[in-house]
């Protein structure tokens, strides 16, 4: 919605090789300010170009709203990489933040529900789930864990329901299993599709099933416990990467 866009500020780089590197150095920014924000780079030839092209960008806040990075998802299906996000600056330690907190932490809900990337997060935050976040597709860190329990003792992991993010999900509760956290874990159903499953995250379930459907789901997500038996009894590896 267009109060979504607003809220967390989502943006377009265009389809061009120096449009922000031209905007900025124009306002005095020099090339080695730009390469250090991982917001422009420099050729094998020395030419400047921009890092994000022809994206739907999607800035990371910290805990105070403040802009520190960015994640540039494709508008052409074709571009080999889905995504394009900021890499570790003077900064931004992606290790050590969680998107969505500057919202998430206001919540009354309790606890926290922990997504893989931002557009989980955005859509469920924007179909009422005031208390969802993400680690950005990573499994999460000690220092996201540290975080975290500055504003809750219970968590929901909802990463993707493939093999990727069952391991992610395993290797959070391994990190969890020490601290003083209440966790379960919300494994989303496949769609069927032409008579055939189709994995799904958080985005999708909220675009096909809605927000009840997700509310039923918490309701009944298991405990981390029960996510491991789970998983040996259905064979799964979970410790390959």
């Amino acid at each position: 919605t267009e109060q979504t866009i607003r809220r967390f500020g989502i943006g377009y780089a265009p389809d061009s090789w120096d449009f922000l590197h031209s905007r900025l150095t124009a306002k005095g920014y020099t090339d080695e300010e730009l390469k250090a924000a991982f917001l422009c780079g420099i050729s094998q030839k020395g030419h400047p170009y921009d890092v994000f092209r022809n994206r739907v960008i999607f800035p990371i806040f910290d805990l105070n709203g403040e802009v520190v990075a960015f994640a540039g998802r494709r508008l052409n299906e074709k571009d080999e990489r889905k995504y394009v996000n900021t890499s570790d600056t003077p900064a931004f330690k992606k290790s050590k933040v969680i998107f969505g907190m500057n919202f998430a932490k206001r919540s009354e809900a309790g606890s926290l529900i922990v997504c893989e990337g931002p557009i989980d997060a955005i859509a469920l935050q924007q179909a009422g789930f005031d208390n969802a976040c993400a680690s950005m597709g990573t499994a999460l860190t000690t220092e996201q864990i540290r975080l975290l329990s500055r504003y809750t003792k219970e968590l929901i992991l909802c990463y993707d329901n493939d093999n990727a993010g069952r391991i992610a999900t395993q290797k959070a509760l391994e990190l969890l299993n020490d601290t003083d956290f209440s966790v379960r874990v919300l494994e989303l159903p496949n769609r069927i599709v032409d008579g055939q499953p189709v994995k799904q995250d958080a985005d999708d379930f909220i675009k096909n099933q809605g927000p009840d459907a997700f509310e039923r789901l918490l309701s009944g997500s298991e405990t981390g416990m029960d996510f491991r038996m789970a998983r040996l009894a259905a064979g799964f590896d979970l410790t390959s990467d």
